[in-house]
């Protein structure tokens, strides 16, 4: 998951869609499978499957850098920025589908919790030290 730079609200209604799927096909020039990518106007999640020899965070930048440079050139938005940094979580086989339906369900989910409430709790759950610094 990542956020929009101050989680500021600037993923439009009208063109989320269409940057999903171009997120998608960022990361299949990557050689890497994005089996779910959705969220809210103010942060994306990715839902990815890739090689072990791709590495994470070159990954998570070509993503963010391209949709950026998407939204600045084709929705003509210069304003439009992500946060630093991302939250990463591997998922078994198992969960994928679970998983699938929570992205596509983000704004029905976000009614009744905030993308950052969530995350401090899943953190929270499974004993990772939270530093609100980094939580904006």
């Amino acid at each position: 998951m990542f956020s929009t730079r101050g989680r500021q609200p600037w993923i439009a209604d009208d063109w989320r869609e269409a940057m999903w799927a171009y997120m998608g096909g960022i990361c299949r020039n990557h050689g890497a499978v994005a089996l779910a990518i959705g969220g809210i106007a103010d942060h994306a999640h990715t839902l990815l499957g890739f090689k072990p020899t791709h590495r994470l965070c070159d990954l998570v930048r070509e993503i963010k850098g391209g949709a950026s440079e998407w939204v600045h050139t084709v929705q003509n938005a210069p304003w439009f920025d992500w946060q630093d940094g991302y939250s990463a979580f591997s998922v078994s086989a198992s969960q994928v589908p679970a998983v699938r339906r929570y992205i596509e369900n983000q704004a029905e989910h976000h009614r009744r919790v905030s993308a950052r409430e969530e995350l401090v709790q899943l953190l929270r759950l499974h004993h990772i030290a939270v530093d609100e610094r980094y939580l904006r």
